[in-house]
Protein backbone atom coordinates (compact mmCIF):
# COMPACT_ATOMS: atom_id res chain seq x y z
CA UNK A 1 0.00 0.00 0.00
CA UNK A 2 1.41 3.37 -1.00
CA UNK A 3 -0.63 5.65 1.24
CA UNK A 4 1.31 6.59 4.36
CA UNK A 5 -1.45 8.41 6.22
CA UNK A 6 -4.89 9.90 5.73
CA UNK A 7 -6.69 12.47 7.87
CA UNK A 8 -10.45 13.07 7.73
CA UNK A 9 -12.02 16.23 9.14
CA UNK A 10 -15.78 16.82 9.24
CA UNK A 11 -16.70 20.43 8.57
CA UNK A 12 -19.43 22.76 7.33
CA UNK A 13 -17.61 23.55 4.06
CA UNK A 14 -14.19 22.95 2.50
CA UNK A 15 -12.27 24.00 -0.59
CA UNK A 16 -8.83 23.26 -1.99
CA UNK A 17 -6.92 26.20 -3.44
CA UNK A 18 -3.21 26.36 -4.27
CA UNK A 19 -2.86 22.81 -2.85
CA UNK A 20 -4.11 23.95 0.58
CA UNK A 21 -7.31 22.98 2.40
CA UNK A 22 -9.54 25.83 3.52
CA UNK A 23 -12.07 24.65 6.09
CA UNK A 24 -15.13 26.42 7.49
CA UNK A 25 -16.66 25.14 10.72
CA UNK A 26 -14.28 22.20 11.03
CA UNK A 27 -13.94 19.55 13.68
CA UNK A 28 -17.55 18.91 14.64
CA UNK A 29 -19.05 15.57 15.63
CA UNK A 30 -22.67 16.51 16.37
CA UNK A 31 -25.28 17.70 13.84
CA UNK A 32 -29.00 17.95 13.31
CA UNK A 33 -31.50 16.78 14.21
CA UNK A 34 -32.72 17.83 10.75
CA UNK A 35 -30.87 17.46 7.45
CA UNK A 36 -27.64 19.46 7.62
CA UNK A 37 -25.12 20.20 4.86
CA UNK A 38 -21.70 18.76 5.63
CA UNK A 39 -18.27 18.60 4.08
CA UNK A 40 -15.31 16.30 4.44
CA UNK A 41 -11.74 17.57 4.25
CA UNK A 42 -9.23 14.85 3.33
CA UNK A 43 -5.45 15.09 3.61
CA UNK A 44 -3.75 12.07 2.11
CA UNK A 45 0.01 11.51 2.40
CA UNK A 46 1.43 9.31 -0.36
CA UNK A 47 4.80 7.57 -0.37
CA UNK A 48 7.25 9.38 -2.67
CA UNK A 49 7.69 6.22 -4.78
CA UNK A 50 3.94 6.17 -5.57
CA UNK A 51 3.47 9.89 -6.22
CA UNK A 52 3.20 9.46 -9.99
CA UNK A 53 0.79 6.49 -9.82
CA UNK A 54 -3.01 6.73 -10.10
CA UNK A 55 -4.83 6.23 -6.79
CA UNK A 56 -8.53 5.55 -6.14
CA UNK A 57 -10.35 6.60 -2.96
CA UNK A 58 -13.82 5.84 -1.64
CA UNK A 59 -15.76 7.17 1.35
CA UNK A 60 -18.65 5.15 2.78
CA UNK A 61 -21.21 6.47 5.26
CA UNK A 62 -22.16 3.74 7.71
CA UNK A 63 -24.10 3.31 10.90
CA UNK A 64 -21.74 2.78 13.81
CA UNK A 65 -22.14 -1.01 13.73
CA UNK A 66 -21.00 -1.07 10.08
CA UNK A 67 -24.18 -1.29 8.00
CA UNK A 68 -24.30 1.16 5.07
CA UNK A 69 -26.56 4.21 5.29
CA UNK A 70 -29.19 3.84 2.55
CA UNK A 71 -31.09 6.89 1.31
CA UNK A 72 -33.96 7.12 -1.15
CA UNK A 73 -32.93 8.73 -4.45
CA UNK A 74 -34.78 9.29 -7.75
CA UNK A 75 -33.04 6.08 -8.94
CA UNK A 76 -34.22 4.16 -5.86
CA UNK A 77 -32.53 3.35 -2.53
CA UNK A 78 -28.74 3.87 -2.68
CA UNK A 79 -25.88 3.73 -0.16
CA UNK A 80 -24.20 7.06 0.63
CA UNK A 81 -20.79 6.81 -1.05
CA UNK A 82 -18.34 9.26 -2.57
CA UNK A 83 -15.35 8.27 -4.70
CA UNK A 84 -12.65 9.68 -6.89
CA UNK A 85 -9.15 9.33 -8.26
CA UNK A 86 -5.95 11.30 -7.82
CA UNK A 87 -2.33 11.36 -8.87
CA UNK A 88 -0.09 13.50 -6.71
CA UNK A 89 2.90 13.91 -9.01
CA UNK A 90 6.27 15.16 -7.81
CA UNK A 91 5.87 18.80 -6.81
CA UNK A 92 8.90 21.02 -7.26
CA UNK A 93 10.90 21.36 -4.07
CA UNK A 94 9.83 18.06 -2.49
CA UNK A 95 12.98 16.22 -1.36
CA UNK A 96 13.49 12.74 -2.81
CA UNK A 97 11.94 10.22 -0.43
CA UNK A 98 9.58 12.67 1.31
CA UNK A 99 5.86 11.89 1.50
CA UNK A 100 3.73 13.89 -0.91
CA UNK A 101 0.35 15.25 0.22
CA UNK A 102 -2.88 15.64 -1.68
CA UNK A 103 -5.86 17.55 -0.29
CA UNK A 104 -9.44 16.79 -1.26
CA UNK A 105 -12.60 18.74 -0.33
CA UNK A 106 -16.00 17.02 -0.57
CA UNK A 107 -19.06 19.22 -0.03
CA UNK A 108 -22.38 17.43 0.41
CA UNK A 109 -25.91 18.74 0.50
CA UNK A 110 -28.21 18.12 3.45
CA UNK A 111 -28.45 14.41 4.26
CA UNK A 112 -31.71 13.21 5.87
CA UNK A 113 -30.07 11.13 8.60
CA UNK A 114 -32.02 9.50 11.39
CA UNK A 115 -32.02 11.62 14.59
CA UNK A 116 -30.38 10.30 17.74
CA UNK A 117 -27.91 7.93 16.04
CA UNK A 118 -24.16 7.55 15.53
CA UNK A 119 -22.60 7.40 12.08
CA UNK A 120 -19.11 7.02 10.65
CA UNK A 121 -17.44 7.95 7.38
CA UNK A 122 -14.90 5.24 6.43
CA UNK A 123 -12.16 5.85 3.88
CA UNK A 124 -10.66 3.29 1.53
CA UNK A 125 -7.70 4.04 -0.75
CA UNK A 126 -6.62 1.64 -3.48
CA UNK A 127 -8.86 -1.01 -1.89
CA UNK A 128 -7.20 -0.74 1.53
CA UNK A 129 -8.35 0.95 4.70
CA UNK A 130 -7.08 1.68 8.18
CA UNK A 131 -8.97 1.97 11.48
CA UNK A 132 -7.72 5.58 11.76
CA UNK A 133 -9.18 6.53 8.36
CA UNK A 134 -12.63 7.28 9.73
CA UNK A 135 -14.62 10.12 11.25
CA UNK A 136 -17.64 9.44 13.45
CA UNK A 137 -20.45 11.79 14.37
CA UNK A 138 -23.87 11.81 16.01
CA UNK A 139 -27.20 13.32 15.08
CA UNK A 140 -29.11 15.10 17.80
CA UNK A 141 -32.39 13.55 18.94
CA UNK A 142 -35.59 15.31 17.91
CA UNK A 143 -36.74 17.69 20.64
CA UNK A 144 -39.76 16.69 22.66
CA UNK A 145 -42.40 19.23 21.66
CA UNK A 146 -45.22 17.85 23.80
CA UNK A 147 -47.20 20.49 25.67
CA UNK A 148 -47.07 20.01 29.41
CA UNK A 149 -50.28 21.06 31.15
CA UNK A 150 -49.86 23.00 34.38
Amino acid sequence: MWVVNATILLCDAAVVSEAKLFVLGGGWNLVGPGPTPMAIALKIDVDYAAATAEHHWELFLEELEGSPVILDTPEGPRPVEVRGDFMVGSPEGIPVGADVSVNIAINLGPLPLEPGKRFVWRLSINGSSDDHWSASFSTRAMPDLRVVEA
